[in-house]
């Protein structure tokens, strides 16, 4: 029997997840959404961020202050994606990849182990998973803030020129823009968000493991897609760019209680990946299916207005 109380019992945990991968997510709209360039490095990045936040704070280093190194490694990881794409000339797709497999071995080197713990009880953790509503609320609180700078730095002519960079890099080379520059940004911001919330997870679940930003890039983009559908749904054409941030994390919170809800169904553990991949194709084929369903009736409006002509 099926107890509903208990999948409500669940719920503030998936909230508490979906918001620190929120974070994450925004890192992915920024590359995949705004740059247009599709990243793969974040699968590493993550893993890195929990990696090196779990060791500072390991040994003795403030966790806050481990989150800010935690960024900073991020960004290193999104200069070496960004070097190889655009002072070695290989392709995004290929750059993330060569970049995520390197940081396997790095965060094996930073951790001396496939996993290290920490533990609430002996350091002050941000946010702990024994504490769900007040790591809510810090969550939050870290969104708004960054959220409130993203939408700061795209208004500036720097984040323009990522901007103009992602949506046509050839008419932003012609306005005399450095497309390489917009792009090194780009990456470093993105992959530095992405590592901040594997620092932030890792603190939240109580350990860093090296494989815990295996899927992550499905995660973010789920959370970019079911954002993106659900806002639109919302605000249709006046959906402006701050409100795309808040309906990212809104995707990923969305994402999180769905797969609350698959385990709550108790089916078997082992296909929870093949659920979370039909629960991405089908948001990622809405917005396909959408636009086809338009064209369709305006074909068939077509045909019939010269029909009865």
């Amino acid at each position: 029997m099926l107890n509903i109380f208990s999948l409500f019992r669940a719920m503030p945990g998936s909230v508490a997840q979906g918001l620190i991968w929120g974070i994450m997510a925004l890192g992915v709209y920024l590359t995949y959404k705004i740059l247009n360039f599709a990243d793969l490095t974040v699968d590493g990045s993550l893993a890195t961020g929990g990696a090196v936040a779990v060791m500072l704070i390991l040994n003795g280093c403030p966790p806050a202050a481990a989150l800010a190194v935690s960024f900073a490694a991020g960004v290193l990881a999104g200069l070496i994606t960004a070097f190889l794409h655009t002072a070695l000339g290989i392709s995004d797709i290929l750059a993330g990849i060569l970049t995520q497999i390197a940081l396997y071995s790095i965060n094996l080197n930073i951790m001396g182990k496939s996993n290290q713990a920490i533990s609430v009880d002996n350091f002050n953790l941000i946010v702990s998973l024994r504490y769900i509503p007040l790591s809510i609320i810090i969550t939050i609180i870290f969104l708004i803030v960054i959220i409130g700078i993203m939408y700061w730095y795209f208004g500036t002519e720097q984040g323009f020129t990522i901007r103009a960079t992602g949506c046509n890099p050839n008419m932003a080379k012609a306005q005399g823009i450095n497309t390489n520059v917009a792009k090194v940004l780009a990456l470093a911001i993105s992959n530095g968000l992405v590592a901040l919330a594997g620092g932030l997870y890792a603190q939240y679940q109580g350990n860093a493991d090296v494989n815990m930003g295996r899927g992550a890039i499905v995660i973010g983009l789920a959370a970019v897609i079911i954002g993106e559908v659900l806002g639109e749904a919302i605000f249709r054409k006046h959906l402006n760019f701050i409100a795309r941030l808040v309906f990212v994390v809104i995707g990923a919170i969305i994402y999180y209680l769905v797969i609350c809800f698959v385990l709550w169904l108790k089916l078997p553990q082992e296909n929870l990946k093949l659920f979370s991949a039909i629960v991405v194709a089908i948001f990622l084929a809405v917005p396909y299916l959408k636009g086809k369903s338009k064209n369709s009736f305006k074909k068939s409006a077509k045909n019939g207005g010269a029909a009865s002509c």
